[in-house]
């Protein structure tokens, strides 16, 4: 498996966002550096960023009136990392690492859809992230329903909402 590297791709101009990016990046590449026993502690503390960063854009998205399908996305990958990992201690590291190998593509698709439309929202109300005020309230709007706001901007028009959580989960444990 190849290492997640950092490219301008990936960035999206919103320092917090693109700063726990580069973590989530950093902490992909740390699961791949280790076998065995370290495996699942890195996986432990892969999930623990992972929670952290997510939980970081929801709060911005709850503070803004985001459309709720860019949290269920977050909700649904942590779902299957915490399942995969529960597998991963009963022994079934092949499962964990079909997740890793499926992290890349997912990262990937989920930054240039969900997050850069949640940047873009960001960034055109004036909202600051450490404070939650927003400078620049907007009438039509994410949180007055406009689907706009799930869908990446100058980007083919798949609406970001589409997007899925890797496929390394099979039955719940």
């Amino acid at each position: 498996m190849a290492a997640m590297e950092w490219t301008e791709k990936l960035v999206l101009g919103l320092a917090p966002m693109d700063q726990t990016h580069v973590e989530f990046v950093d902490a992909y590449n740390r699961l791949l550096s280790v076998s065995g026993d370290e495996l699942l502690a890195e996986m432990d503390a892969f999930i623990a960023h992972t929670v952290a960063h997510f939980d970081q854009e929801n709060r911005w998205m709850e503070q803004i009136g985001f459309p709720a399908c860019h949290k269920a996305e977050h909700d649904r990958v942590l779902a299957v990392c915490q399942d995969v990992r529960k597998r991963m201690e009963r022994g079934d590291a092949a499962l964990g690492r079909q997740l890793i190998r499926e992290l890349p593509v997912w990262f990937d698709n989920h930054v240039a859809t969900m997050d850069a439309a949640l940047s873009s929202y960001i960034e055109s109300i004036g909202f600051d992230t450490e404070t939650g005020e927003i400078l620049r309230p907007q009438e039509d709007d994410c949180a007055n329903g406009a689907s706009s706001c799930c869908t990446p901007p100058a980007s083919s028009g798949e609406a970001a909402c589409g997007a899925s959580a890797p496929a390394a989960d099979s039955q719940p444990a």
